[in-house]
């Protein structure tokens, strides 16, 4: 717990000041490096299934994938038209099992190639494509306040999840999967989300003009005035944000289950694997991205 604890102290601040503060490029180069970390993860998790993953090939095209993240983020126009990354991204995804299949094709043990293509695929539309939407969210208007604000909803629906599930908890929600996971634990992470999102948004003006007046954001990146969506939306939003969460949590700890392993890694003290401590963002941040990207394209 004091290890998990320490490791939350350092990794707070640093993920906020990449948010707030960092040119754009480096979360994008940050993203990417946490991506390529979390595949790696999962791609040795495959080898528990049977599968010899095709660990080059995918480093290399999720490697190439977000060197063209961080080029489109370093234009001159700060703000991607998101049709345009909409396109770039269901290029990138159908890419994918044309190319690993190919390669898989070069094996000698012909019975690996499909799995193998298949690990690849998945892992990079499971973590990469999500990692480069969260990219997507801080290039949109207002874009500080919905990266924060998915981080604040994620964050405070696992810590209420945990204490109260520990606490409370009473009936087990998915024992096969994730035995300690409590239907007490999964209400309580549902309203902290829920009461956290909606007072993020309740001040986001006030806390977009603190930021500004502290220099850590532009005025594109902050929230003001008419900005702000209606209240009802944004807990119908964080709400399903938190439900995306705790279903991307279930979904990893099924895949470590499947596995025979408790963490995905040991990269973070008190915390395991990268891909422990991402799985909730994975879903959830493309449930923002679509909402926010929704918003801009009224």
């Amino acid at each position: 717990m004091i290890k998990r604890i320490l490791t939350a102290v350092v990794l707070i601040p640093l993920v906020l000041l990449l948010v707030l503060k960092a040119h754009l490029y480096w979360m994008a180069i940050v993203a990417g490096t946490v991506a390529l970390l979390a595949v790696a993860e999962f791609l040795k998790l495959m080898e528990s299934y049977g599968v010899h993953p095709l660990r080059q090939v995918t480093y290399v095209y999720i490697t190439l994938f977000f060197v063209a993240v961080v080029i489109s983020v370093s234009k001159a126009t700060p703000l991607v038209e998101t049709s345009a990354l909409i396109y770039f991204l269901a290029i990138a995804a159908s890419l994918t099992p044309f190319l690993f299949l190919t390669v898989g094709m070069r094996r000698d043990d012909l019975r690996s190639g499909y799995p193998a293509a298949a690990a690849s695929t998945f892992a990079f539309v499971y973590i990469a494509i999500p990692m480069a939407l969260l990219v997507g969210i801080r290039q949109q208007a207002a874009g500080a306040i919905y990266v924060i604000y998915t981080l604040l909803v994620v964050w405070a629906g696992d810590i209420f999840a945990y204490f109260v599930g520990k606490g409370l908890g009473r009936h087990r929600m998915s024992p096969r999967i994730s035995p300690k996971k409590t239907w007490e634990g999964a209400i309580a992470s549902l309203a902290a989300s829920v009461l956290i999102g909606t007072l993020w948004f309740r001040h986001a003006a006030a806390i977009s003009t603190w930021f500004l007046q502290m220099n850590l954001i532009e005025r594109r990146d902050g929230m003001f005035g008419l900005q702000q969506p209606h209240l009802p939306s944004i807990m119908l939003l964080s709400a399903v944000v938190n439900v995306a969460a705790q279903l991307g949590d279930l979904v990893e700890s099924l895949i470590k289950r499947g596995a025979g392993v408790k963490d995905s890694g040991s990269i973070l003290p008190g915390h395991g694997g990268m891909l422990d401590r991402i799985d909730a963002m994975l879903f959830a941040v493309p449930v923002v991205w679509a909402w926010s990207a929704w918003r801009v394209m009224q």
